[in-house]
């Protein structure tokens, strides 16, 4: 599923932002690394891809292994243009270039909307959903970064491309 355009709604002047989820050219088998969430949450790391307009795109399935429903909310970190304009995202997330010493958010657009999967559902237990976050790029002398997520363990990621 590709990124929906915003769309007008009948009758008004408003864009209406659309929900936005991972693409389509992602292999759910492929499993880079894996992360601990709260109340077995997990969250698998599919991929991290450079690409050649300067970004990073991370690609991943948060699933809920618990036996109580997952709560998004709390992915989206505490950033008050974050979390006002992209509440249940992860836009929370953020890469951290140890050897540059540089942290990169969750790009967003002018309107503060992050460039991630938003309008994430609660999660009941048993359910996945894709999720994709895009970053600004390192430098391509650096090809392994930190990967965190609000409520998740931190893990280092190796960048493709």
């Amino acid at each position: 599923m590709a990124s929906a355009p915003p769309s007008e709604s009948p009758g008004s002047d408003t864009v209406e932002q659309q929900d936005t989820a991972a693409g389509e050219n992602v292999d759910p088998s492929v499993k880079l690394a894996e992360l601990r969430g709260q109340a077995g949450v997990v969250m698998t790391i599919n991929q991290v891809q450079r690409d050649s307009g300067g970004f990073v795109t991370v690609q991943a399935e948060i699933k809920n292994g618990g036996d109580q429903p997952a709560n998004p909310a709390q992915w989206a970190g505490s950033e008050s243009v974050i979390v006002r304009e992209n509440l249940s995202s992860v836009g929370g997330a953020t890469l951290v270039d140890k050897v540059g010493k540089k942290r990169y958010y969750v790009l967003r657009d002018t309107d503060g909307r992050c460039l991630c999967t938003t309008k994430i559902r609660p999660l009941q237990p048993g359910d996945s959903t894709a999720v994709f976050m895009q970053f600004p790029a390192p430098p391509n002398t650096t090809t392994e970064v930190d990967f965190s997520v609000p409520t998740f363990a931190t893990t280092s990621l190796k960048i493709s491309g």
